[in-house]
């Protein structure tokens, strides 16, 4: 229980540090920035509610709450695995790291997540 929610604790420290170097290199308008602190703290307030279902999955130890679990964190992994073509067309090499470095820790998340936790069968008869 505790190797699942470290790892999707780190996830999602892994996705608030993103949101914070999108917002100092903002590429419009519309997008979140440092000027705008109360967009800043709304898209925050979102981003912890939508990872509160993996952080509470990660409590239990059913079989089908942790397939559940992983297929929810998949979607987190395709948000990390968009993030790295934005760091190329924001000139942000830092963008880049954190969307590489938090696809490798949401696999990591996902394989703890189903592996964890499995009762080894015994082959002796």
């Amino acid at each position: 229980m505790l190797k699942r929610f470290s790892m999707v604790f780190l996830t999602m420290v892994l996705a608030i540090v993103a949101l914070l170097i999108a917002t100092k290199h903002p590429t419009g308008p519309n997008t979140v920035s440092f000027d705008e602190p109360v967009g800043l703290l709304i898209s925050l307030g979102m981003l912890i509610a939508l990872f509160l279902p993996p952080l509470i999955f990660s409590f239990f130890n059913n079989l089908a709450v942790k397939v559940i679990s992983a297929i929810y964190q998949s979607f987190i992994l395709i948000s990390f695995l968009i993030i790295v073509p934005v760091g190329f067309f924001v000139p942000a090499f830092s963008i880049i790291i954190i969307g590489v470095l938090g696809a490798i820790v949401t696999i990591c998340s996902i394989i703890v997540t189903i592996l964890v936790g499995l009762k080894k069968k015994n082959s002796a008869v």
